[in-house]
């Protein structure tokens, strides 16, 4: 077995990886990254590609207020009282490492932008912006990464030259100048990129790719193709990894410690089974790598964990019989579409049970927290004539979805609780309910347009509640709905420096964590836009730091 020393050994390519990397290398350290897939990148490079980061830089440089204390007491109030995962410590570090790392980012050659007004998920709770703590980077020509583009881990379903915050003003692209101004401008981009012989991308391929750009001009090794089979353990202290190369097996040495950034178990489905709730979350946009190994040898090892029945919830819809809609490869993503009007979601009772155009991660645990499977969504023939639905734009229902039965249809509400199996009296309840609220501008029930967050994805041109349009004019539609998601949200316990916690939650030495693989600072909650990504950056940050002042004397 062949054997190689590095300093920092980082485990997985997600956000929290290059951020480590970078903060090692610039303390003159050599880290290495290894990634079992041949794409670097994780899920973050699929994701939406926003870092949440209270009293960050930019925010400043633009005169935007906030401050430590407001961002702590949002936390307290969204998370409520510290836990095992979420500890005091931790949360402190998260929220005074945060603009470091921003500004040390920013010193490597990356760069932020605001998106105005994507506020906290939350905005109405104490200490919550409603202008917005997120940051995302520009747009980034993947052609700049040379051989290496192959390798960047991105959404194959979207490559659009745009950014997740822009996704919003495109979907009133129907109803508004603001919509028809950035289908204009992103008509621009897609030509200028063509004439110039670009490729931009947005979102998590921008970020991860900008970075990734970064890492290889400091000429920090990356390994790909490299799974890890285990942990090199000396002495009670992790001083290595055992990994697995196109059937070559080798030994690399970490002198100042092992950082996971490997990703949750969103991919593995007896894990999922195991500790998830039923029916089992299996309708996920993670990246193919989150299987959870390294997940379960850090286990072996002792180290405990927390909150493993959670995901990063996202609502999907589905076939009947749970299956992806017909043309489908990857479940399609609805919260910009059921945040619009004229569409509501009810379960097997014909009862609503959320607001559905609040937080994403809290519509997939209210679907599990008393909803009486089977859930559906509820259109009437407007939505679907102003708005999209998953990759469908506005128009017509394709054939396709009515004849498979993706899509039910019927000129009555009565007739389309009777196609789908919902309680009758019961549905028509419910919506008479509903439309009272769409006249008043006030949802009664779960205060659905109450929060900037809602309206920031809602139509202006409906009045007096952009989130609220009556279910009134046929044909209606039912589509089943399901509970899918980002990724997993527990695992390994860490404290405020990213070490993993082992018995009587004393650190292990030697090895440290961040992103999906552990159990967030978060809690069970989600902050605002860039809530999984911007503490897995952090925390690579903070344990990079700690393991900078730390020596294993390996000999």
């Amino acid at each position: 077995m062949r054997m190689t020393e590095h300093d920092l050994i980082i485990v997985g390519s997600g956000g929290g990886a290059f951020v480590a990397a970078l903060a090692a290398h610039e303390a003159g350290l050599r880290p290495l990254i290894v990634e079992k897939r041949d794409l670097v990148g994780g899920t973050t490079g699929y994701s939406g590609g926003v870092i949440w980061i209270p009293n960050n830089p930019v925010m400043k440089r633009e005169g935007v207020p906030d401050s430590l204390a407001d961002a702590s007491r949002y936390l307290e109030h969204l998370i409520g009282p510290p836990g095992p995962g979420s500890t005091r410590e931790k949360r402190d570090a998260f929220l005074n490492e945060g603009p470091d790392m921003v500004t040390f980012l920013e010193a490597q050659g990356m760069s932020f932008s605001r998106p105005e007004g994507w506020s906290d998920y939350h905005d109405e709770l104490p200490g919550g912006s409603a202008r917005g703590r997120g940051l995302v980077a520009p747009l980034f020509d993947l052609k700049q990464l040379g051989e290496w583009q192959a390798k960047l881990s991105t959404y194959e379903h979207w490559t659009l030259p745009m950014n997740s915050a822009e996704a919003a003003p495109l979907m009133l692209v129907t109803r508004n100048w603001a919509g028809r101004r950035m289908a204009a401008v992103l008509a621009w981009r897609m030509l200028a990129q063509r004439a110039l012989g670009r490729s931009w991308r947005g979102s998590g391929a921008a970020l991860q790719g900008r970075l990734l750009q970064i890492a290889l001009q400091r000429k920090i090794p990356i390994m790909t193709e490299t799974a890890v089979t285990g942990f090199i353990v000396e002495n009670g202290r992790v001083t290595g990894v055992t990994t697995l190369q196109n059937g070559v097996e080798k030994t690399l040495r970490a002198s100042r410690g092992v950082l996971l950034n490997a990703g949750g178990f969103a991919h593995n489905a007896a894990m999922r089974t195991a500790w998830q709730p039923k029916p089992t979350p299996q309708w996920t946009n993670a990246n193919p790598g989150d299987t959870g190994e390294v997940l379960e040898a850090a286990m072996a090892l002792g180290a405990q964990t927390h909150n493993l029945d959670l995901s990063w919830y996202l609502p999907t819809s589905i076939m009947p019989d749970g299956s992806l809609p017909p043309g489908v490869s990857a479940p399609f993503i609805h919260h910009l579409d059921i945040a619009k009007p004229h569409v509501i979601m009810v379960d097997a009772t014909g009862a609503r049970f959320c607001d559905e155009a609040g937080a994403y991660h809290d519509i997939g645990k209210d679907m599990y927290a008393g909803a009486q499977w089977p859930l559906f969504a509820i259109l009437d023939s407007r939505h679907r004539k102003w708005y999209a639905w998953g990759m469908q734009p506005p128009g017509r229902v394709p054939k396709k979805w009515l004849e498979s039965g993706y899509f039910q249809q019927a000129q009555s509400l009565r007739e389309l609780a009777q196609k789908c199996g919902i309680d009758e009296a019961g549905l028509e309840k419910t919506v008479a309910r509903f439309n009272e609220f769409c006249v008043t501008g006030v949802d009664e029930d779960f205060a659905r347009g109450g929060r900037a967050f809602d309206r920031h994805h809602g139509d202006p041109t409906i009045k007096p509640n952009p989130n609220l349009g009556a279910i009134a004019k046929p044909p209606f539609y039912a589509v089943r709905m399901a509970p899918g998601d980002i990724g997993t949200n527990g695992g390994l316990l860490t404290d405020e420096h990213a070490r993993v916690l082992g018995a009587d939650s004393v650190p292990i030495p030697g090895l440290y964590a961040t992103g999906n693989i552990t159990a967030s600072v978060m809690g069970r909650s989600y902050p605002g836009p860039g809530g999984t990504i911007g503490p897995a950056m952090v925390f690579g940050y903070v344990a990079a730091r700690h393991a900078i002042t730390t020596r294993n004397n390996i000999t």
